[in-house]
């Protein structure tokens, strides 16, 4: 009873309007570094033409956004410098934009606690990303929730966001179904942080993030496949996107920018899907990305379906 009042009062404080215009929509992947041939799970000759190819530079002349996932892995995180963000802002074109990972640290092991440190091990990753800043090419900063991160730890939520530094867009991606009540979206909305909206197996009984939710004055999606088991190894059918395309059109008239990431990366299945989301929401694909959109597709079919 006293958690229910708790939340209660907090919802009181925090509605507040937020004034959104019309904005635009960055569709892109998960990652773009899959060295492995598509039959392994990578993206070499599905996507990429060889294993020479510079994945960067390739997979920023078909799109204008991507996801840096790797940030998230101490195993990786730990090995990289500021340097290796200041090369991945040259290796792009001027209006390319990298939405990044909070690093696991952060949100799985501090569990977004300011006491344990969070808020500065979030400083330090802001530095070490700051290149990307510095190049205007910085998209959201992704913090994504351990599953087993509940609504009971509200109280750090809120805290850890009353202590983000200044001047950046954060989305913040639930993933336990105790969130799914009012007072999550209040927090989010006090302090302009993206609700994340995500397509994902109905085992994880998170279908409620499926719903329009803008929380900010900028939005995030990101679709995980629906396989129970190996989620990321699922293509999306144009039935089962169709419903999202009136829902992106509704977020972008919320919101000035309106992200979206495809993260059933096994395969490159993400990259058919990221064109083929693009096309239904009525872009008109040039002749060279249609070009390696149907190559795409096409040797998935022959090699993977």
């Amino acid at each position: 009873m006293t958690f229910q009042i708790s939340i209660t009062i907090k919802i009181l404080n925090y509605i507040k309007p937020i004034k959104l215009t019309l904005g635009r929509v960055l569709i892109g992947c998960s990652g773009w570094s899959y060295p492995d041939k598509a039959e392994n799970g990578g993206w070499t000759k599905a996507f990429y033409p060889d294993t020479k190819t510079k994945r960067l530079s390739y997979y920023s002349q078909y799109f204008n956004t991507a996801e840096i996932d790797s940030t998230f892995y101490e195993k990786f995180y730990k090995y990289m410098t500021k340097d290796i963000f200041f090369r991945m802002a040259k290796s792009t074109p001027e209006d390319f934009q990298f939405s990044v990972k909070v690093p696991e640290t952060v949100t799985h092991k501090q569990r977004l606690n300011v006491q344990q440190g969070a808020t500065s091990s979030l400083e330090d990753f802001l530095d070490k990303i700051s290149p990307l800043k510095k190049a205007k090419k910085l998209g959201a900063i992704l913090i994504q929730l351990p599953p087993s991160f509940t609504v009971k730890e509200f109280s750090n939520t809120e805290a850890f966001m009353d202590r983000l530094p200044k001047g950046y867009e954060y989305a913040l991606e639930f993933r336990h179904p105790s969130w799914e009540t009012e007072g999550p979206w209040d927090m989010l909305k006090h302090y302009n942080i993206a609700t994340v909206m995500t397509d994902s197996p109905p085992s994880d009984n998170l279908q409620f993030l499926s719903k329009i939710t803008v929380t900010a004055n900028h939005a995030f999606i990101r679709w995980h496949g629906r396989n129970a088991k190996y989620r990321y190894n699922y293509l999306y059918s144009k039935e089962e996107l169709k419903p999202w395309i009136d829902k992106t059109k509704q977020i972008e008239s919320e919101a000035t920018i309106v992200r979206g990431y495809f993260n059933n990366h096994y395969g490159a299945k993400a990259i058919v899907n990221a064109f083929q989301f693009r096309e239904v929401l009525g872009e008109n694909l040039s002749a060279n990305l249609r070009d390696v959109y149907m190559k795409t597709q096409d040797y998935l079919s022959e090699n993977l379906m």
